[in-house]
């Protein structure tokens, strides 16, 4: 994950929403393909995005806006949804310190009766908007969003990437196996930040971990101007480790931490802040450090494709989530013939292949698997299983990083998790 500054980051949201309008213009003359145009007629899907462009998580929105764009790019290649181009309605989610940026952007993406939103990257974003979506019959799909609240919460709601019982238990098992005696946790007060801890904490602690600090109640607030109190109360329980739970946060509470001695390659680091800290630190500072990230680390391949849509990306958190989001979406309205909310999520499960079926990897592929008849199961970039119950994932990877000299991190390995 790069941490951008305002000015990258100004310049990578007209450059995602640049090739948003290319892609879309571009693809109406994209329907010829036999993929999904038997059907003819009605409405064209349109998937709207509620993704971080300003705010703490702005650095999560190019890679998940690449990875909605290169999605809409393979289906209209394909010949679109129902032999209509699939557009795209851009909107910024910012982050939950920001709530009223995405209240508004919902309200924009209803007027413009998109049929799906991909988004938010923020739970606690989510959680404020959820139900405005739902009310509206509309399908909200988020390729980030770990938080165990969301789990089951509405029929419209699904994610394609797991949640915190999946995540909190790999990093906890990774805290375990490290030989770490003693934890101390440093979250922020965030839907997101107090479901993960939870689960960290619960698994460390059955396998006889002890938590110094970071218990319900020992939170910090992410919109305070420094976390240096926080800083001396975790290290005053003389933890072996500490897992840090938040997000642009860190950049402030690391240099805390190592100008009071800590040593940082005892640091763990989750989702929201395994980052390329490289311009942010002094080289070697991170050396050492681990962090995990939710979803199986993308191919070459797939990196390739997405940096023809994004050439300034450097990060591929979330892109095949992302992806993933808009084929399951637009599987969805094929299977069902119709492009409206109400049909693609009765859809959802069938073709993530909840009830089995013949699996397919592209949309095109998949798509002649339905006009012959047949069930499918999608097996998409993210690796994730079929959706359960509760719209989750059934399976998913986790990913463990390690940090380098130059406090960029490096992958090491997967982790496979059932929720």
């Amino acid at each position: 994950m790069i941490r951008t500054t305002h000015a990258a980051r100004g310049a990578a949201l007209v450059g995602a929403l640049a090739l948003a309008l290319s892609a879309c213009s571009s693809s109406t003359s994209n329907t010829s393909s036999t993929g999904g145009s038997s059907a003819g007629s009605g409405t064209a899907l349109v998937i709207g995005t509620l993704l971080p462009q300003t705010g703490s998580l702005a650095f999560l929105g190019p890679p998940e806006i690449a990875g909605v764009n290169l999605a809409i790019k393979d289906i209209n290649d394909a010949g679109g949804v129902l032999g209509k181009p699939v557009v795209a309605q851009h909107a910024d989610s910012s982050d939950a310190d920001h709530a009223e940026v995405a209240t508004q952007s919902v309200a924009d993406l209803v007027s413009k009766k998109v049929q799906v939103v991909i988004g938010a990257a923020s739970s606690a974003v989510t959680l404020n908007v959820v139900d405005d979506i739902a009310a509206a019959k509309i399908v909200e799909i988020s390729g980030a969003n770990t938080s165990t609240k969301l789990s089951g919460y509405s029929p419209f709601y699904f994610r394609t990437a797991p949640p915190d019982t999946v995540q909190g238990s790999a990093l906890g098992n990774l805290i375990v196996n490290d030989k770490v005696k003693k934890l101390g946790i440093l979250v922020f007060n965030d839907d997101y930040g107090t479901s993960l801890r939870d689960v960290v904490q619960k698994t460390v602690e059955a396998a006889g971990v002890t938590v110094t600090y970071g218990m319900k109640g020992q939170e910090f607030d992410p919109a305070a101007s420094d976390f240096k109190n926080d800083v001396t109360a975790v290290l005053d329980t003389k933890p072996d480790a500490i897992a840090i739970i938040a997000f642009d946060q860190t950049k402030q509470i690391i240099p805390d931490l190592v100008a009071k001695g800590f040593d940082a390659s005892k640091l763990y680091l989750v989702d929201g802040n395994t980052s390329n800290y490289s311009k942010d630190f002094p080289a070697g500072t991170l050396k050492g450090a681990q962090g995990t990230i939710p979803g199986a680390f993308p191919t070459v391949e797939f990196q390739t494709r997405l940096k023809s849509i994004d050439s300034t990306l450097t990060d591929y958190s979330y892109a095949p989530e992302s992806y993933d989001a808009v084929i399951l979406a637009a599987l969805a309205a094929v299977k069902g013939k119709g492009t409206d909310g109400v049909t693609i999520q009765a859809n959802m499960a069938a073709v993530s292949g909840a009830k089995g079926g013949t699996e397919c990897k592209s949309f095109k592929d998949c798509v002649a698997l339905l006009d012959s008849g047949k069930d499918i199961k999608y097996v998409g970039q993210a690796g994730v299983g079929p959706f359960n119950a509760k719209n989750d994932p059934s399976s998913a990877y986790i990913g463990v990083y390690q940090f380098q000299d130059d406090n960029s991190y490096k992958f090491v390995k997967s982790v496979f998790g059932q929720s």
